[in-house]
């Protein structure tokens, strides 16, 4: 696993030991990231479900102005920092789970990337789509991860305008909307 290009290209992460975390092959991550072109560039990104933080590392490394990773495992947590020393490219961590995080942070961001282990009921999924719309600016972007065949989400507030399938995942494109 490693940073796929920008200012950290190259740079390798570490990952930990047993199957607690899944990080998202390279090969998705650098398909995504050429989905998401310039968003990335100035963009606020909160990492839900960070595990490594393989994915708000590599948006940093391609110009993003700041991102917030949010685990709530602490053995996951202490890679995650260790990642995010490596790299070199600052990043907040916050060892909580993410509906607390999102109940209580007054934040904004522009881009959020949202990958929940594949256990998580499809429920509680929409769920967090939803309380993830007051942490959005306008014109934000959600990015939502999961097990291919599973049915998307849907949230009031957030416009479904993407999906895309690689191997056993599935990754979609969501954007804020005012309808």
């Amino acid at each position: 696993m490693r940073i796929i290009t920008g200012s950290a290209k190259g740079r390798k992460l570490v990952s930990p030991k047993g199957v607690e975390t899944r990080p998202m092959q390279d090969r998705v991550k650098e398909a995504l990231f050429s989905s998401l072109g310039a968003l990335v560039l100035g963009a606020r990104v909160a990492d839900l479900y960070a595990g490594t933080g393989s994915i708000g590392l590599e948006a940093l490394s391609r110009g993003a102005a700041s991102a917030v990773f949010v685990e709530s495992s602490r053995d996951a947590s202490v890679t995650l920092k260790q990642n995010i020393v490596l790299i070199d490219l600052g990043g907040d961590v916050v060892v909580d789970t993410v509906e607390r995080f999102l109940s209580r942070s007054r934040a904004t961001f522009d881009l959020v990337f949202m990958d929940p282990p594949y256990p998580v009921e499809a429920e509680t999924v929409q769920q967090t789509l939803a309380n993830i719309i007051p942490r959005l600016s306008e014109g934000a972007t959600v990015i939502l991860h999961r097990r291919r065949g599973e049915e998307a989400p849907q949230a009031a507030g957030l416009e479904l305008v993407d999906e895309r399938r690689y191997g056993s995942t599935q990754i979609w494109r969501y954007e804020e909307s005012l309808t």
